[in-house]
């Protein structure tokens, strides 16, 4: 059986024989650059970086709309661009702008199946030459608030039947002996434990571990489905700070077609912080 949306996906074989051309733009998005696309990237891959170009270190939200529009007018996409991401970490990342691309209403868009990890494991060539391009008008929608959940709209389903949440994050994270993955020691909240009757489903285990491309179908909703994450429920994905989140919100709302799923970015950080907010561990 296929996923829901097929087309929001592409293979390492496809991306090596469809490079970039005016209409077709690829773009790395990397939580490390520094050790990513700087060291090299496929050939015509321009790069969004997850911390300075996707996030408002002011407000600690996601860009604007008009930061959006600079961003892909800096990028040469258009609203009728084919856009292909993909990235480090398992395309956390990557699922991230992906979301916030479908935020702003950008249509044509897909995510290279295995990111960097497949390309670099079937010993794919890559390049440390960045594209230039020349700058190009870009109007985006406006944001599609369906995608996102905010702190009310945790707190107000906090004991709804209809509704249920999604801990992506590991299993240390989830019971409280952890408040952050051991690689990201300064991204914490003051508390541990999870939101009151979260499920507890790891990112990780919607992808291949020899690879990280996506499972199959069958596979996916195995994953979920007995833990009640079933397609008539109100979904809402978390992690720590919405990445990973992002990564579970893909793969429920496009390779499992869940109709109502939503990322929420402000996540452990946000909650675990929040006086009065209830906890459990």
């Amino acid at each position: 059986m296929s996923y829901a949306h097929p087309e929001v996906l592409v293979d390492t074989e496809w991306v090596s024989q469809n490079p970039p051309n005016e209409n077709r733009k690829l773009v790395e998005v990397d939580y490390d650059p520094v050790n990513g696309y700087q060291k090299g990237h496929i050939n015509g891959a321009s790069l969004i970086w997850w911390k300075r170009d996707i996030n408002d270190p002011v407000t600690r939200d996601i860009i604007s709309k008009k930061k959006f529009e600079e961003l892909m007018a800096k990028n040469g996409i258009t609203e009728n661009t084919e856009v292909i991401l993909y990235g480090d970490f398992n395309n956390w990342f990557a699922a991230f702008v992906f979301w916030v691309f479908k935020i702003y209403g950008h249509e044509n868009l897909k995510i290279m199946n295995g990111g960097r990890k497949k390309w670099e494991l079937e010993n794919r060539e890559y390049t440390t030459e960045e594209p230039q391009f020349a700058s190009v008008a870009y109007k985006a929608q406006p944001p599609d608030e369906g995608l996102r959940a905010y702190l009310f709209d945790v707190s107000r389903a906090l004991g709804k039947e209809d509704t249920v949440m999604v801990d992506v994050r590991s299993p240390a994270e989830f019971s409280g002996e952890i408040t952050a993955p051991p690689e990201y020691p300064m991204e914490h909240a003051q508390r541990g434990g999870h939101i009151p009757n979260a499920n507890n489903i790891p990112w990780a285990t919607a992808v291949n571990d020899a690879d990280g491309t996506f499972k199959a179908v069958e596979e996916l909703r195995k994953n979920y489905e007995p833990k009640g994450v079933t397609p008539d429920k109100d979904v809402i994905c978390y992690c720590r700070i919405g990445e990973r989140s992002s990564h579970s919100w893909f793969v429920l709302k496009y390779l499992l077609g869940y109709p109502k799923v939503r990322n929420y970015d402000g996540s452990w950080t946000e909650w675990g912080n929040m006086i009065g907010n209830p906890v459990e561990k």
